[in-house]
């Protein structure tokens, strides 16, 4: 783990604060991903709500890195001023949108929580594996 108060961040601008969190990409790692982030938060005085809605979207993410990753997600959370950035990358390959064979009450909902909770949200495909983004306002 990484938590600094550098002026140069792994977004690749300027943040307060960031924190760096690489786990195996399995369900039984998404409760660590999520207890990392919430007492990381706690320490940065997220506030209550705020803190909570993040807690959500890591555990949304770090659920679909351990679902449709291979080896590994990394976590990397970053404070900057009024604005939480969280990243989650996995070591998969581009997930498919619509899947026949399971019904659609039972998955597919992580994604729009994550929309609804967040400001804006970004998803990358890149070499090694799937980049999510998610920029969540809040007030330290």
């Amino acid at each position: 783990m990484t938590d600094s108060a550098s002026s140069t961040s792994l977004l690749g601008r300027p943040c307060r604060r960031q924190a760096l969190r690489t786990l195996p990409a399995q369900e039984a790692h998404v409760s660590a991903a999520r207890h990392f982030a919430a007492d990381l938060l706690e320490t940065w005085s997220v506030p209550t709500s705020e803190r909570d809605s993040a807690v959500l979207i890591v555990d949304e993410l770090a659920g679909n890195a351990a679902q449709y990753g291979h080896e590994r997600m990394t976590l990397l959370l970053a404070l900057d001023h009024d604005t939480l950035h969280i990243v989650v990358t996995d070591s998969g390959a581009a997930v498919e949108r619509h899947r026949p064979d399971i019904a659609p009450d039972e998955h597919g909902r992580g994604t729009g929580i994550v929309q609804y909770l967040a400001q804006s949200t970004e998803i990358h495909q890149t070499r090694s594996g799937r980049e999510v983004r998610a920029s969540l306002r809040c007030s330290p």
